[in-house]
């Protein structure tokens, strides 16, 4: 199976459990991967062929300014989300991190990953 990825989609968002957290926001990081049959597109050269990458970005951005207490409850709607609208993809992996998450300690970014297939 082939495959697109999404690397480093960076969004401010306001996801978490503490009040300050959904109130005051923070960095956030996406990566996705979604597997595909990509030889028909090789071959044709014409984007409706293919998985669009620029689809999959606005999905990730329309559900990371969903505010949720869990990333993986954005993880699983940006899942969903991509399986519901892109019957292509057979499969996904999407990776959701909490940069500088409010710990007590020195860590640079806390993160999730669900996959998800057909």
């Amino acid at each position: 199976m082939d495959y697109i990825s999404l690397e480093n989609i960076r969004c401010y968002s306001h996801h978490g459990c503490l009040p300050q957290e959904t109130k005051i926001g923070s960095d956030y990081r996406v990566d996705l991967e979604v597997e595909a049959d990509l030889s028909i597109s090789a071959k044709s050269d014409l984007l409706k062929d293919t998985v669009d990458y620029v689809h999959l970005n606005k999905i990730v951005k329309e559900e990371m300014d969903i505010p949720s207490k869990l990333l993986e409850h954005v993880a699983n709607r940006i899942s969903n989300r991509i399986l519901d609208e892109l019957p292509s993809v057979q499969k996904l992996h999407v990776q959701v991190a909490k940069i500088n998450p409010p710990l007590g300690g020195d860590v640079q970014s806390v993160k999730i990953g669900l996959r998800k297939s057909r």
